[in-house]
This record gives structure tokens, C-alpha cells and sequence, in this order.
């Protein structure tokens, strides 16, 4: 893949849409259809492949009997004419709204041009007739249509109907349907069976009237509806200009996908205005895959979906070349929300599932004690925490957590003092045992040579302290009718990053297994600032934030500075937490995901993590983004499986997966890399 292609959007699994909102003029199609046009050179000029409007928007929506008039139905199709000669250069795909006349009776049309060539029109299945709503006194429900095919704007052949799906062919996983309006507000759309018959965006032409609350209401039925569908959809309404002889107007365009809300536009405009949305149709693709309810769906209805016509075609002089990165805004960190009114809820939630693992745990084996190894780092403060809550949920002492720290021979002032400060604040029994010595007698056991006074800091220096550690642990839970917890975290399981075995990999419940690093940092943080546990737990949580990360397994320096910086050998756990979020939740390409995280963190200023400080506010080039994604998929594919193969239980936590095989992830332990490598050469190396 070439430089250019690298950085741009369609390269990706990824299209722009837009959703035009003209300000019209009843009756008046001349202006209205060239305020569309204006709009669809706007969005075109933006890089957007679809371009739709609001519903009867050649004619305007609120034309009531003067849908009637013979002179207006004309008008409508001479400026169509108009429409698709102005626009056969503009490589946008377009969706207008408008009033047909087929077989003697009038259609809520939507019809669907490229390029000057009208592929198919949509006809409104379902017209509103309660409260503010007459339509029928003016058009026919699609059911009422005989002909399957219409002659229109000298063009001959045009599949007209409910039942069409648009193929773009060479755009992947891009089919879309159209419905109008009250076609969504009915207990089972046409969009469901559409979504179901291959559909993966959903185009909605509407013209809805505004009264309080109704905005809440859009925009409950179309992210449900996207989400039901597990499909992009794309909604417009009419804007200013419409009569308000009775009704009132906003201009609300929205966008999902998915569920998710993509965009908006600014409601209650008296200008016209064009709201952009960029849809990730491998996302949409992926999860149809994954979820085999979906699939069972389909083969229930099967013998209506087949009923579907196809209207398959290519887009032509698609912006593939240059650059169009993402104006959709790519978290930087994919297991915290970017909503702070969310973040919250969301680490509530996880804190809790974590505690009530425990309690379960705790209450079926009969068992009141745990043991914890504190280290004065992230993963085992983050664990000592939530059983600290557990033991308060289920009215036991904290003294009946055991815990213990374990100085080794490069266990830092820092973190020595750290733990022990935490133990005491939390009023949990706090032990410690030097392993030196039993780290000693196993040094002269196996013959290492630090035994006889050589610095040989090799992977059995430091697998021999991390074995000790989970031997003393498993040992004195024997002796003391107790439970190991682990502390192990998602992003140490991902990379590889334990000593397998009697090392920290095992335990009898390992509470952190499904939260990556990025999480626990942020439940540590958003703890301190509730004050639950105190002031004085307060106050060391955030110095333990601000430690550097590392096993701590090989000696230091004089000054205090450990020698092992995690992530320097497996690279910065924002970004690892990244991939492995990419990898595992959608399965995409390393090339995409690295166009993912560059258009995340290319630019320091934007997306930023709330409540890190400034200095550890980070920013990559896509030559340090490749690397580490090398080093992830390396490991993760080739050499860690093993490990994630046989880990203790563990709750999952969040929706972005786990890597138990008895929860979201089953993989060989003896799979190959070097197709995921492949695909990773095509990430440009430059450096910025």
C-alpha cells in the first residue's frame, strides 16, 4: 500500500456519508432543487460517497391537496431532469425525496441516482394517519404499487418498489436500503428484513414534524434500530421552510452506527447545512459474523428476504488517493468511555462485577480469608482494593484479607513503602517476607551462577523471584484456609507479560484477568477521587499512579531508578491496550488498526485521557505505532497462547472482551504469526 493510500479513510473498511438538509420553499421546486444540488457539490467536495436528503424535498413536505395539482407533480419531474444532468459528473451517490405518480396513483418517493443514472426508487411502505398526520388522503401505501419497474426523466427500466437493496460492489460490505419516515416507527420496519437480506446502512428519508421531546424519541428508535439491525443508520428531517400553518420544523439529521451516535446536525437552522458521518463498515460486517443470532434471524425469514430485488453497481473516482483521515473521533483508550457522564457508571460497574466475583467465590467455596501478594504497583493495589470492598459487602473483617509483600532483589523504596502504606490504610492484616533467602537456595540449587556472586540477571533470575512469590502465597493459603488472589491484568495476558506457572499467571481467582492496564489506572484514579477508602488511601493510590511500571525483578540503579521499564520492552500500554482492543473485539486487519491509531494519536492535542497529567500526555508516529504493533502481534499470535489457555477463573468485565477460553477468546496454543506480520509490512515506515 502506497503512502498516500495508507492515510486515507477508504482504504480502511471506512466510508463518509452525508445528510443534506436544505432550507426550502413550499411548492417552489425550482429552489429547492437547487439548494439540494448546492449541498450534494458540498458533500461531495468533503469526500462523501452518499449524500441523502429529507423526505417530498423537491416539492417540500407540507404540501398537503396541493400534492394534488398537476402542475406541481410536473414541476417535481422536470427539475429531477434537472438534478441528475447537473450532477452525472459528481461521483456521489444521491437519495432525494419526492411525490411519483405510477400507475394513477402518487408515491412518497426516494429515488436513488449516480452519476446520472437513476438506479431505483424507494416507495414509503407506511403512511401516518393519526393526530397531525394525513398522508393517506394524498398517497398510496407501497403496497398498492403494481408496477415493479417505471419509466421516468428519459430513462427506461427503473426497479421501483419497498424491496430494493443497492450493491455497491466495489466498496466491501457497502449495500444499503432506503425507508421513509414512518417506515421506522412501526413495530417491525422494512429495515429489519432489509438488514437481514444483506443491508449494512440504512438510509431514512423523513420530514417529521418537531414537539417537545420528539428529538429523544428519534433518536431512541434509530440507535435501537441500528443496533436490532447491526447497521449504519443515517436520518433526515425537514428544515426551514416548511409551512407552519399547524406544524413547527427542526433540521435534525442524525447519524448511528451501530448503536452508537455518530453525529447530529444543529437543529432549529434557518440555513441549510450538511452533517458528515464516517461509517466503519468492517465493524458492522465483523459483528454480523460474530453474533450467530443474527444469522439464525435470517434463516427464519428466509423466504421473505429471498423477495429482495438487488440493484448492484460500482462507484466510480472514489477519493481512495490521498490523504482523508478520520473526522470520526477514535478513542484513544477503548475500555474508558470519552463520556464523562458515562465514565463514571461504567467504572462503577466494573468495580462492582469485580467485587461480586469475589463474594460469589468467597460465599460457594465456604472460604472467608484471601491472600494477596502487594506490590506497591497498579494490578496488585487495583485487587487489594476491590477485595477490600468485597469484604465490606459481605460483613467480614479486613483482617481477613492476608496480605503480604514480598521484597525481592529489585523491590524499589518506592514501592516497598508504598504497599506498606496501603496495607495499613486500608486496616487489612499486612505481613512481609524477604525472599532473598529462599531465592538464594534456589540459585544453589539449580547451580545459577548469581549463587556464586555473578550478576546474571537472566529470565531464571527473574522467573525464580515471581515463583517464589506464588509458592509463598499458594502455601500460606493452605495454612491459612485462604484464596489466592491474582493480579495479573487483560494487557500483561495479552502480551504474554508473566511468569507462567508457579509465577504470577496463577492463583485460585484472578480478579483483574478481563481489565487492561488503561482501566485499572483509571479505577485506581476515579477510587482516590471518591474518597471511599479515606484520605490516607487517597493519598497513595495516586502515588502509585504515578510509578513507573515494572516487574521490578532485576536491581536498579543507586538512585532508586528500576532497571526494568515494562514499557520499553513491550511498548506503552496505551497503545498495546489499543491493538488488543482492535484485535480481540473486531478482528481487523493490523493495517487498519494502525490507521485507527494513527488518526487516534498522530496529534498530542486531541482525544485526550481525562485527568492525566501533562506530562504523560503522548503522541505517535505511524513508524512507532508499526513497531509496537509488530511486537503485539508477535506475541499475542505466536508466543503467549499458552498462557491464556490454562488462567485461573476470572470475571469479565467490560465489552471489549476476555481472553479466558472459557469466556470470549478460544485460539490455538501453537498458531503462526506471519500472516498478521504480512499484513503489517503494509503499514508505511516513515518517519514524520
Amino acid at each position: 500500500m502506497e503512502h498516500e493510500e495508507f492515510f486515507n479513510l477508504y482504504n480502511h473498511g471506512f466510508i463518509r456519508v452525508a445528510v443534506c438538509i436544505p432550507d426550502v420553499k413550499v411548492a417552489d421546486t425550482a429552489y429547492n432543487t437547487r439548494n439540494v444540488l448546492s449541498l450534494i457539490k458540498e458533500a461531495a467536495d468533503h469526500k462523501a460517497v452518499m449524500a441523502i436528503t429529507p423526505e417530498l424535498v423537491i416539492s417540500a413536505y407540507s404540501n398537503d391537496d396541493l400534492f394534488q395539482q398537476d402542475v406541481l407533480l410536473a414541476d417535481v419531474e422536470k427539475q429531477l431532469q434537472f438534478l441528475i444532468d447537473e450532477t452525472s459528473s459528481i461521483p456521489c451517490i444521491i437519495v432525494v425525496g419526492a411525490p411519483l405518480r405510477v400507475d394513477h396513483l402518487l408515491f412518497n418517493c426516494a429515488i436513488v441516482m449516480y452519476r446520472g443514472k437513476i438506479l431505483g426508487i424507494a416507495v414509503k411502505s407506511y403512511l401516518p394517519t393519526y393526530r397531525e398526520y394525513y398522508e393517506s388522503r394524498q398517497f398510496s401505501p407501497a403496497m398498492e404499487m403494481v408496477s415493479t419497474t417505471i419509466d421516468l426523466c428519459r430513462q427506461t427500466d427503473i426497479p421501483i418498489g419497498p424491496d430494493i437493496i443497492f450493491n455497491v460492489d466495489n466498496v466491501r460490505n457497502f449495500a444499503f436500503y432506503v425507508e421513509i419516515c414512518e417506515d421506522v416507527w412501526v413495530p417491525i420496519p422494512p429495515s429489519s428484513f432489509a438488514s437481514l437480506a444483506g443491508a449494512t446502512v440504512i438510509c431514512n428519508l423523513s420530514a417529521s414534524n418537531i414537539t417537545v421531546g420528539k428529538s429523544e424519541d428519534r433518536h431512541r428508535h434509530i440507535a435501537d434500530q441500528s443496533a436490532r439491525c447491526i447497521s449504519a443508520y443515517l436520518y433526515s428531517s425537514a428544515g426551514f421552510g416548511e409551512s407552519t400553518t399547524d406544524l413547527a420544523w427542526d433540521s435534525d439529521a442524525v447519524i448511528y452506527e451501530l448503536g452508537s451516535f455518530m453525529a447530529e446536525s444543529r437543529r432549529f437552522s434557518k440555513t441549510s447545512q450538511v452533517t458528515y458521518a464516517d461509517l466503519d463498515l468492517d465493524r458492522l460486517a465483523q459483528e454480523r459474523m460474530r453474533m450467530r443470532s443474527f444469522g439464525h434471524n435470517m434463516r427464519h425469514h428466509r423466504n421473505y428476504l429471498t423477495t429482495f430485488r438487488s440493484v448492484r453497481f460500482d462507484v466510480t473516482d472514489l477519493p481512495f488517493e490521498g490523504t482523508a483521515l478520520l473526522e470520526r473521533e477514535i478513542p484513544r483508550f477503548p475500555y474508558v468511555p470519552d463520556d464523562p457522564e458515562r465514565r463514571d457508571e461504567l467504572c462503577y460497574e466494573a468495580y462492582n462485577i469485580q467485587v461480586h466475583g469475589i463474594a460469589k467465590r468467597l460465599s460457594s467455596s465456604g472460604i472467608h480469608n484471601v491472600v494477596i501478594g502487594v506490590s506497591g504497583g497498579l494490578d496488585s493495589t487495583h485487587a487489594l482494593i476491590v477485595t477490600a470492598h468485597t469484604m465490606d459487602l459481605l460483613n467480614l473483617p479486613r483482617t481477613s484479607i492476608k496480605a503480604y509483600t514480598m521484597p525481592g532483589f529489585a523491590t524499589s523504596d518506592k514501592t516497598y513503602t508504598n504497599a506498606k502504606r496501603l496495607m495499613k490504610a486500608l486496616g487489612v492484616e499486612s505481613n512481609e517476607i524477604d525472599i532473598k533467602p529462599s531465592c538464594m537456595q534456589m540459585f544453589k540449587d539449580i547451580g545459577h551462577p548469581f549463587a556464586e556472586g555473578k550478576d546474571a540477571y537472566d529470565v531464571t533470575f527473574e522467573n525464580i523471584q515471581a515463583g517464589e512469590r506464588t509458592s509463598h502465597l499458594f502455601r500460606i493459603a493452605n495454612l491459612r484456609d485462604g484464596l489466592v488472589i491474582g493480579t495479573g491484568d487483560l494487557s500483561e495476558l495479552a502480551l504474554g507479560w508473566s511468569t507462567y506457572g508457579v509465577g504470577d499467571h496463577m492463583s485460585h481467582y484472578s480478579v483483574n484477568a478481563s481489565v487492561p492496564k488503561t482501566l485499572i489506572q483509571y479505577l485506581i484514579r476515579w477510587v482516590a477521587r471518591s474518597g471511599h477508602f479515606g484520605e490516607e488511601t487517597s493519598s497513595v493510590l495516586n502515588d502509585i499512579l504515578e510509578t513507573e511500571i515494572s516487574p521490578e525483578l532485576i536491581p536498579g540503579s543507586a538512585g532508586g531508578q528500576p532497571a526494568q521499564k515494562s514499557e520499553e520492552t513491550i511498548g506503552p500500554f496505551e497503545l498495546q491496550d489499543f491493538n488488543t482492543y482492535y484485535v480481540t473485539r473486531y478482528g481487523y486487519l493490523p493495517s487498519k488498526i494502525a490507521f485507527l491509531a494513527y488518526c487516534a494519536w498522530h496529534d498530542k492535542g486531541k482525544g485526550q485521557w481525562p485527568d492525566v497529567p501533562e506530562h504523560r500526555r503522548n503522541e505517535y508516529s505511524i513508524r512507532e505505532i508499526k513497531h509496537w504493533l509488530e511486537t503485539f502481534l508477535y506475541r499475542f499470535f505466536k508466543t503467549s497462547q499458552y498462557k491464556r489457555t490454562c488462567i485461573p477463573n476470572s470475571p469479565k468485565v467490560g465489552s471489549g472482551g476476555s481472553l479466558s477460553p472459557r469466556g470470549d477468546y478460544r485460539a490455538p496454543s501453537d498458531s503462526e504469526a506471519t500472516i498478521w506480520l504480512d499484513n503489517a509490512k503494509k503499514i508505511p515506515d516513515i518517519k514524520e
